[in-house]
């Protein structure tokens, strides 16, 4: 075959035909586009447009600009407004011609400022993409399961700048301290007062929070102010954003609330789990965590809403060999006994809700060196204690083996998808309001994307004989309800 050589000859052709023809049937935004009936956005909006004026650039527009965006993977308003210019299917997406200008990158950004940045616009397409799964029936909110993942900040760890912050009370800390006080007037003991400032703090809603009057020295980024320094095991230590978010057994994300990167998992879960369970507590069965999770407080929460933790086993820290697991307790006399004989009495509670059992003296006791450094020893039971055991033991049922390993199928499959294709792997955004912004957008596109795919399916089935059609229904409904192999099912 002989070699063709065009010297680099360029086809200044004109292109016959509308932008619809050169759009492939099975491209994503098709897909996207039939998923939903994209016009609710004005409803959201209307209120923040005036009567008079020039005609503004239209909403949906704007907003399908923001679902390119994160739907591709590209992270960049500048680059995106530059990818639809050449791009005709992202054109055919937004709806304007070949003659039409494409919005700036500034529009939008001028757009954020003076009319969405304060609104809630953002959480309510989250919540209608979510509400048209739901009706879909693709969702399934039985069993939930929830993490914590976080996002590089825009800021450099090395500019940063030493500060003393009040230590914000925890959720719980005015009924634990009345839990505390009954049990210390039990044993003829002084009731603790409650530790009080007049200073207030605001929370991640911004809402005004009381302080406990202690303080703590943090690290504060001179460039993000709002972002926390992160530092989690092999991890590199960053200024980051942490979300904490919920999803359904099909991997449709429900909740996800945005808080600074130094904040604890197991603090920031109350935010996400208060939303949660004002829009589905009814439904709510299974709420599967993992590790970082297994403590008295969120056990005692989540039964307090009739719901079952999904907890996994958590690894005592420290060196000692024997652990409070190894003390017997006398429930008649309220007293632990340790492995050589030893009796441990009640001495007081603490104010973090700490029970403490200590021995009068262990001398002379062999595996002291392993038990304990102190001078006697002392086991520490907490009194909400009891939640966590009645997690733990849900362990050994049939049902927690069948639902713990959907962990890695759904909520960190997950993140792993938005960190690798969604641009959730760090941000340009600084504060923690459009932070919270971009995850609702991301986890819509997440949402959006899925929704697409399976419609899209379903279609296909459809336009399949009925004969053929019903067999294949019958078959993903058999290999949905079965934990055999494809291959095993097909077999038999």
């Amino acid at each position: 075959m002989a070699m063709t050589v065009r010297n680099n000859a360029k086809d200044f052709g004109f292109m016959l035909g509308t932008i619809e023809e050169y759009v492939p049937e099975n491209h994503l935004v098709r897909k996207l586009e039939e998923t939903i009936d994209w016009s609710f956005i004005y409803a959201k909006v209307s209120s923040l447009y005036s009567d008079k004026g020039r005609p503004s650039v239209d909403p949906v527009i704007l907003f399908k600009m923001i679902f390119i965006n994160y739907t591709f993977g590209i992270n960049s308003m500048r680059k995106t407004c530059e990818e639809i210019k050449v791009n005709l299917a992202y054109r055919w997406f937004l709806g304007t011609g070949l003659d039409e200008a494409v919005p700036n990158y500034s529009t939008w950004s001028q757009n954020y400022i003076r009319r969405y940045g304060d609104s809630e616009v953002f959480e309510e397409i989250f919540d209608h993409i979510l509400k048209q799964a739901i009706d879909k029936g693709y969702v399934d909110v039985s069993t939930v399961f929830g993490d914590s993942t976080h996002q590089k900040a825009s800021a450099n760890k090395r500019k940063a700048t030493d500060k003393e912050v009040a230590i914000t009370r925890k959720v719980y800390e005015k009924e634990l301290l009345e839990e505390i006080n009954e049990e210390r007037k039990t044993h003829d003991k002084k009731p603790l007062k409650e530790v009080g400032s007049t200073e207030l703090d605001f929370d991640e809603n911004g809402e005004e929070k009381e302080v406990t009057g202690k303080a703590k020295h943090i690290k504060e980024s001179t460039t993000d102010p709002e972002s926390g320094l992160y530092h989690k095991g092999e991890h590199e230590k960053c200024f980051a954003y942490s979300h904490q978010t919920f999803c359904d057994r099909n991997s449709f994300v429900l909740v996800s609330k945005t808080v600074p990167g130094n904040i604890h998992d197991s603090v920031s879960f109350y935010a996400a789990y208060e939303v949660l369970n004002d829009k589905y507590k009814d439904k709510l069965n299974n709420i599967c965590l993992d590790a970082g999770y297994n403590v008295s407080h969120i056990c005692r929460e989540i039964y307090r809403n009739d719901q079952q933790p999904v907890l996994p086993y958590h690894q005592p820290m420290g060196k000692k060999e024997i652990r409070k697991k190894d003390f017997t307790y006398d429930e008649q006399t309220d007293q632990y006994i340790c492995p050589q004989g030893c009796v441990l009495k009640y001495m007081t509670t603490t104010r973090e809700g700490y029970r403490e059992y200590r021995c009068s003296n262990c001398e002379g006791c062999t595996l002291k060196a392993r038990c304990t450094s102190r001078k006697n020893k002392s086991v520490y039971i907490h009194i909400w204690e009891h939640y966590r055991k009645q997690a733990d033991e849900y362990r050994h049922t049939e049902q927690w083996k069948k639902t713990y390993p959907l962990r890695k199928q759904t909520i960190e499959r997950v993140f792993g998808d938005a960190k690798e294709n969604h641009c959730l792997r760090f941000t340009r955004l600084r504060g923690l309001k459009k932070n919270q912004h971009q995850a609702l957008m991301i986890f819509a596109c997440h949402n959006l994307k899925k929704m697409g795919l399976w419609d899209w399916k379903k279609r296909e089935i459809l336009s399949v004989s009925p004969a053929i059609s019903s067999l294949l229904c019958k078959f993903a409904h058999l290999f949905s309800q079965n934990e055999k192999p494809i291959f095993q099912i097909a077999f038999e």
